[in-house]
């Protein structure tokens, strides 16, 4: 029995028209992070993995960093978890802010609570300082490392 013969240009004007169409999907994803959906003076964004951040969200304004906590969810001498994204904020002095990852350095277990002026991990008894991830406590030896976050207003993102 013979095989069905398929003419090669249709082949070759298939996988041209798909190779087509996802360059042209990836130029236009390319365009809108490129220019921080047309906001003067930004910095470039990375591409949302969310339909609703790609889009700007439900309120229609320009996508931004996500924010990661409000001011006010962060209490002056402790701190908030963020255990979704790995991280901890803190507000050692009122006004001032800091992050650090939320994983400990001893063996990697997510720290569990900001009490007394230090992250406390639940795992081996590390405590950490909250104005500078330094070790206060072991067996961890190394401190938190550090994550870059900005405050807009009352909004703490990551920078």
């Amino acid at each position: 029995m013979a095989e069905p013969s398929v003419p090669r240009s249709s082949r070759r004007t298939l996988l041209a028209c798909a190779g087509a169409a996802c360059t042209a999907m990836l130029a236009g994803c390319a365009r809108y992070n490129s220019n921080n959906g047309g906001v003067a003076g930004s910095q470039p964004t990375q591409a949302s993995s969310t339909p609703a951040a790609a889009a700007g969200g439900s309120s229609g304004a320009a996508a931004g960093p996500p924010v990661l906590a409000r001011t006010t969810d962060i209490p002056v001498g402790g701190g908030k978890i963020l255990a979704d994204k790995k991280i901890v904020i803190t507000q050692p002095t009122a006004g001032s802010f800091d992050a650090f990852s939320a994983v400990c350095t001893h063996q990697g277990c997510t720290v569990g609570s900001v009490t007394g002026g230090t992250i406390n991990c639940p795992c081996h008894g590390s405590k950490f300082n909250i104005a500078n991830g330094s070790v206060v406590n072991g067996p961890a030896a190394s401190p938190l490392p550090t994550v870059n976050i900005k405050v807009q207003g009352t909004s703490i993102i990551q920078a």
